[in-house]
């Protein structure tokens, strides 16, 4: 199995890795007992980085991994969770405050049963003042670094310019790495443009999201994807293309993330077992690169279309 450094963390991971949000039912339904089975069988699979946020479920997700993660050896993986985004009672919150963001990583180590946190994200860092991350909300987070309390120290966002700013804006060192969605994938991969600045600041890259947030998938888009309509025409043509050649275009899709080893890892979310097994198959997996070029081709009318976060 191929593992790769998160920039000068000193972690090394699978080239993909654990994204548990669907722990919170953000894409599906979610049985628990075979969530935290999904955790497991990454676990003993080689799956050694698992990430999470408060804000997947508004605490579930954290929740139901801090159940799957209490009888196993703390050492067997790295743990990445988020502060700036909550919710309760179905209504999403933000608070960027380095107050808010200190208790919030004492929260989340209660509820995923550590005592330690390898790695803290500031959660879509586009929502907040970027004047207060880089003043406050990376203040805070790096005096607990100071104090062990948490290993690392990264950011993310959707809006790929936010990255550069906030880095260039802080002291060397301060960030470590940066968490990419949607940005590195057949449809959009505007991340690779940021790479050789990401290197050159010595910031890991973690990518996220190789079915673009269920773009990419034989399953579709979920009924709440922000995707442009034309984009989501384009995708489920590039679905019944890749089908008609007898590969899915989740294999093509991961295949894609995972080829460029200048990216550390790449984040999906399931809460199927037999899917967390797929994704390793399909990590492994040569990329056909004449079917790639094909489905390619299929979204350049809409290649690197976006959309805003929400």
């Amino acid at each position: 199995m191929e593992y790769r450094n998160i920039g000068n963390t000193g972690m090394k991971v699978y080239k993909v890795s654990f994204g548990a949000s669907s722990l919170g039912g953000v894409f599906h339904s979610l049985k628990e007992e075979t969530g935290i089975e999904a955790v497991h069988t990454a676990i003993d699979n080689g799956i050694n980085f698992i990430d999470v946020s408060p804000y997947y479920g508004h605490l579930k997700a954290e929740t139901v991994l801090g159940k799957a993660l209490k009888n196993i050896e703390r050492s067997r993986y790295y743990l990445s969770t988020k502060v700036g985004r909550y919710g309760k009672d179905g209504v999403n919150t933000w608070d960027y405050s380095g107050r808010k963001a200190k208790e919030s990583v004492y929260e989340s180590m209660e509820r995923l049963n550590v005592d330690y946190i390898d790695l803290i994200n500031i959660h879509d860092i586009e929502f907040a003042d970027l004047e207060q991350i880089c003043k406050e909300t990376l203040p805070a987070l790096t005096a607990l670094r100071d104090e062990g309390v948490i290993k690392h120290v990264g950011i993310t966002n959707l809006t790929l310019r936010h990255f550069k700013y906030v880095i260039d804006h802080v002291p060397p060192g301060t960030v470590e790495s940066i968490l990419s969605f949607c940005h590195y994938t057949l449809n959009d991969d505007a991340l690779a443009d940021y790479l050789d600045y990401f290197e050159a600041n010595h910031i890991g890259v973690i990518n996220a999201s190789p079915y673009s947030m269920g773009l990419l998938t034989e399953r579709g888009v979920p009924d709440w994807h922000p995707a442009p309509a034309a984009l989501k025409r384009l995708a489920a043509k590039a679905v019944a293309f890749c089908q008609s050649r007898g590969i899915s275009i989740e294999q093509l899709a991961v295949g894609f993330s995972v080829a460029n080893s200048r990216i550390a890892t790449t984040l999906f979310s399931t809460t199927n077992p037999e899917n967390v097994l797929k994704t390793i198959r399909y990590a492994n997996t040569p990329l056909d690169m004449e079917l790639l070029a094909e489905v390619q081709k299929i979204f350049e009318p809409g290649f690197r279309d976006t959309w805003v976060n929400s």
